[in-house]
């Protein structure tokens, strides 16, 4: 094995999942990406984390709604804690990632010159992961499809 693929096997990805509230959808991101690394046995080569542009459910776990759909897809992320997106994560991330387009702009205003990339889940085409929090059960559904769908094509990019 030649040193530059020693060294690269030995990098750290770090990704950031946001939404508004961090208790929807970036949890859920946050779960389904961290299962997918799992899957692909790549556990150790990342680190996740998820947070939200809105400090209404700072200590909070996720809704429960989020909390459901993922355990129905054999998930675990209720020990996740609700957290606001902090100046240090755009120098603590590689990626960071917004469920939306409105996310998408606030983290940009936020820092002028983010180490981290910053971009949309669903980017090709641009598409916003829709907010299911005022919708019922079934809006969860859909939300996890695209996240999943979302996690996938990024780890995809990652690797």
């Amino acid at each position: 094995m030649s040193l530059q693929r020693i060294s690269e096997s030995a990098l750290t990805h770090k990704v950031l999942f946001v939404c508004l509230g961090n208790i929807c959808r970036s949890p859920l991101a946050e779960g389904i990406f961290s299962g997918l690394v799992d899957d692909a046995g790549l556990t150790g080569d990342f680190q996740i984390d998820s947070a939200g542009t809105g400090a209404w459910h700072i200590g909070n776990p996720p809704d429960p709604r989020s909390v459901e759909i993922a355990a129905r897809n054999g998930i675990d992320i209720s020990h996740q804690q609700a957290r606001t997106v902090s100046l240090d994560d755009f120098d603590r991330f590689d990626v960071i990632v917004a469920m939306d387009g409105n996310n998408l702009a606030t983290l940009s205003s936020l820092c002028a010159t983010p180490r981290a990339e910053i971009r949309l889940l669903l980017n090709a085409p641009p598409m916003d992961v829709p907010d299911p929090y005022f919708g019922g059960p079934e809006g969860f559904e859909d939300v996890y499809l695209l996240i999943r769908s979302g996690c996938e094509k990024l780890l995809a990019t990652i690797r």
